[in-house]
């Protein structure tokens, strides 16, 4: 399994970039979606469409990608075991983890969106939409640069 990975190893790669894309975007746009519901009037027909909207930006999108990240990650991790050992790894990982964590808290509030509720403030939604794209610098920067 290790020689197969390490031959299609470039694929993988562009595989995962582009399901950090998608991830990255719906990761950005699901707290805009928070923040336009709590603009909406409650128990409305925006607020209505709004909900069926996060629930398909998290299942369809933004859950699917970040399953297939973290799973291409770890083939490219079997496949090229030396970046284990490297210190700009470390930092994308702690990045890679802390975005899922956000994942994770958005997908809860989209829980408590949908029951009709409005967690945290339209200010607080506004800035953790800018959350997922500080991260993904940090992440950038460490796979291209390396500066450890």
């Amino acid at each position: 399994m290790l020689a197969f990975l390490a031959s299609i190893y470039l694929w993988i790669k562009a595989a995962h970039l582009i399901m950090v894309i998608a991830w990255m975007a719906g990761m950005m746009y699901l707290p805009r979606l928070f923040v336009y519901q709590h603009g909406s009037e409650k128990g409305g027909e925006a607020e209505k469409m709004l909900i069926q909207m996060q629930r398909r930006l998290l299942k369809g999108i933004i859950n699917p990608s970040m399953i297939a990240v973290w799973v291409l990650g770890i083939f490219m991790l079997i496949a090229n075991p030396s970046i284990l050992s490297s210190g700009w790894f470390h930092v994308k990982l702690a990045f890679v983890i802390a975005v899922s964590a956000v994942h994770g808290f958005y997908a809860a509030s989209r829980k408590k969106f949908e029951k009709g509720e409005r967690p945290k403030t339209e200010k607080f939604w506004r800035i953790m939409n800018e959350a997922p794209f500080l991260a993904l610098i940090v992440i950038v920067i460490m796979v291209i640069v390396k500066p450890f």
